[in-house]
C-alpha cells in the first residue's frame, strides 16, 4: 500500500470526520479562503488547466463545465453533488463522505463561488441513511463555524432508482418528479434545477477541488495520465485476494491494481476477466490487463473507468451466466422513458437468458450485437447507452463462451 497516492483520501484515518476542528487543523477551508481571494474567471481557469475530469461517468473537464454556468446571468444558480452511488460493487463515494465530509462541502463552496451560486444540494442514494446523517452533522458544524460564509447546502435522499445517477434524472428527482432523464440540450449548466444554471459534480470530483486550489494546476496535472490527470479511487471486489479500496495515479495499469494492490487471485486460479466501472462497465480479458486505468485508455479498449469499481473473475466463472444477471439488472432499472432502452434492455435479457439455458441459436448473437450497437447510440441517457457494454465486450473477447451455449 506504500505505492498509493492519496489526494482525495488525504485525510482518511487522520481526522475525526464528525469534528470540523480536526479538518480545519489539517488545513481545511484554507483553499476556500484562497479561492474567494481570486477572480472567479481565474479560479475557473485554474480548475480547467489542472485537467481534472469528472470522476463519475462522462469524464468531462470540470473547469470547462463550470465555465458554462459562470457565463450565464441568473438570479439563482445551483451546485449539486451527485452522491447517488448506485453501481453494484462501488463504494468509493461512501468512503469519502464517511471519512472526510468537509472536503466535499469545501469543494462545493468553491464551485459555488466560481459560478456565482449560493445554494447547493447533495443528492445521496437511498441506501445510505447513515451517510446522510454524517453529512447533515458536517453541514451543521460548518454553518456553526461560519466557514461556508453564505453558501447553503441541503441533503436530499433518493429512493433507490439506479437511473437517478444520471444528472438530469437526479435533477428531476430533487424537484419532486419521477426520476427520468431529460432530453438534451439544454444541458444542466445552462438549464438544470428548476430551469436555472446547475453544476452537477460527483463526490470524488468535488473532493479533488480543495487540493487543486491549494497546490495549483501544474502540480495536479503532473500526476497520472496526461489526458486524465490525478488519481482515482478504486474498489476491488470479486475473486481477488484483497477486497479493498485504493487510490492510485491514473497511469497505473489494471495488472498493478489486481496483483500489486489486490494481491492477485485466491489460490492458483487464473484471471478470466476484469470488469471496470461497475455493472455498466466493459469486460477486459487477461491479455489487456496492462492497460492504464485512465478514462481514455479504458475507452480505447471498449471499457469505461466510470465509478472505479473493479470486479475480478477467475477462470471458473461462467461469462454467460454473469451477463444474464447484468442484463436482468438493466431491464429492471430502465426507467422506460425511451423505446431503445425500454425495449432494448428487455430483448437483450431475453436473448442472453435463452443462451444461458442452451436454447439460443447463432443468429441470436448477431441480432443481440446489432441491438446493443443501436442502443449505445440511440438511448436517451447513459443508462441505456452503457447497458449493452458488458454483453458487447464479452461477446468480443469471450465468443467461445457464447458459442458453447448455442443449441
Amino acid at each position: 500500500m506504500s505505492e498509493e497516492m492519496r489526494v482525495v483520501l488525504r485525510n482518511f484515518g487522520k481526522i475525526d470526520p464528525l469534528n470540523i476542528d480536526d479538518y480545519i487543523n489539517a488545513g481545511g477551508y484554507q483553499s476556500l479562503a484562497k479561492a474567494r481571494s481570486m477572480n472567479q474567471s481565474d479560479l475557473i481557469d485554474l480548475v480547467k488547466q489542472s485537467g481534472l475530469r469528472g470522476r463519475g461517468g462522462a469524464g468531462f473537464n470540470c473547469g470547462m463545465k463550470w465555465s458554462f454556468s459562470s457565463q450565464i446571468a441568473s438570479e439563482q444558480k445551483y451546485v449539486v453533488c451527485n452522491a447517488d452511488e448506485g453501481e453494484p460493487g462501488t463504494y468509493k463515494d461512501r468512503i469519502i463522505m464517511e471519512n472526510d465530509p468537509q472536503s466535499v462541502l469545501e469543494g462545493m463552496a468553491i464551485c459555488g463561488y466560481a459560478i456565482g451560486s449560493s445554494k447547493g444540494y447533495i443528492y445521496c442514494r437511498g441506501e445510505y441513511p447513515y451517510v446522510v446523517e454524517t453529512l447533515k452533522k458536517a453541514i451543521a458544524q460548518a454553518k456553526e463555524k461560519g466557514v461556508l460564509d453564505g453558501f447553503d447546502i441541503e441533503v436530499r435522499m433518493g429512493a433507490g432508482a439506479y437511473v437517478c445517477g444520471e444528472e438530469s434524472a437526479l435533477i428531476e428527482s430533487i424537484e419532486g418528479h419521477r426520476g427520468e432523464p431529460r432530453f438534451k440540450p439544454p444541458f444542466p449548466p445552462v438549464s438544470g434545477l428548476w430551469g436555472k444554471p446547475t453544476i452537477v459534480n460527483n463526490v470524488e470530483t468535488l473532493a479533488n477541488i480543495p487540493v487543486i486550489v491549494e497546490k495549483g494546476s501544474d502540480w495536479y496535472k503532473s500526476i497520472g495520465a496526461a489526458g486524465y490527470p490525478g488519481t482515482k479511487v478504486l474498489t476491488l471486489t470479486g475473486d481477488v485476494a484483497n477486497r479493498i479500496f485504493v487510490e492510485v495515479p491514473t497511469n497505473t495499469t489494471l495488472r498493478q491494481v489486481v496483483y500489486d494492490f489486490g494481491g492477485g487471485l485466491v489460490g492458483s486460479k487464473k484471471i478470466k476477466a476484469v470488469q471496470v466501472g461497475g455493472t455498466s462497465g466493459g469486460f477486459i480479458p487477461e491479455t489487456l490487463l496492462d492497460t492504464s486505468i485512465d478514462f481514455d485508455s479504458m475507452a480505447a479498449k471498449g471499457a469505461t473507468l466510470g465509478s472505479g469499481a473493479v470486479l475480478v473473475m477467475d477462470e471458473t466463472r461462467d461469462i454467460v451466466d454473469v451477463i444474464e444477471r447484468i442484463t436482468s439488472f438493466f431491464e429492471h432499472e430502465s426507467c422506460g422513458k425511451c423505446a431503445p432502452c425500454r425495449e432494448g434492455t428487455k430483448r437483450l435479457h431475453e436473448t442472453v437468458h435463452r443462451l444461458k439455458k442452451g436454447q439460443g441459436i447463432a443468429s441470436d448473437l448477431d441480432n443481440a450485437e446489432r441491438l446493443g450497437t443501436v442502443m449505445a447510440r440511440a438511448c436517451l441517457c447513459g443508462l441505456g447507452q452503457a447497458a449493452p457494454a458488458p454483453f458487447l465486450t464479452t461477446l468480443k473477447h469471450f465468443q467461445n463462451d457464447y458459442a458453447a451455449k448455442l443449441n
